[in-house]
């Protein structure tokens, strides 16, 4: 499948990009090679392939969530810019 001139052009316009005409000429060949190389991966046979959303399994992760010891109110509040009785003073970011 070839691109065009005019379809970059045009996608270029909905994304709100500037283009000049070195770079359109550019875009044009690489997408028309990702299509081409699309237009290959049609054709592979996949049948009795299961879909999956990723080429390997993946698990997280994750740590046990155990209870520890916490921060002490001081140290926690200690390199803060502004506080005031032991909290912390942040700017007002609610209406």
């Amino acid at each position: 499948m070839k691109i065009t001139k005019d379809e970059v052009l045009h996608v270029a316009n909905l994304s709100r990009l500037e283009m000049d005409d070195e770079s359109v000429d550019k875009f044009v060949g690489q997408i028309g090679t990702i299509l081409e190389y699309v237009e290959t991966l049609n054709q592979v046979d996949t049948e009795g392939v299961t879909p999956t959303s990723h080429a390997i399994f993946l698990t997280n992760a994750f740590r046990d969530d155990e209870p520890g010891e916490h921060l002490d109110r001081d140290i926690a509040i200690e390199n803060s810019p502004e506080k005031e009785d032991g909290s912390f003073i942040v700017p007002k970011v609610v209406g």
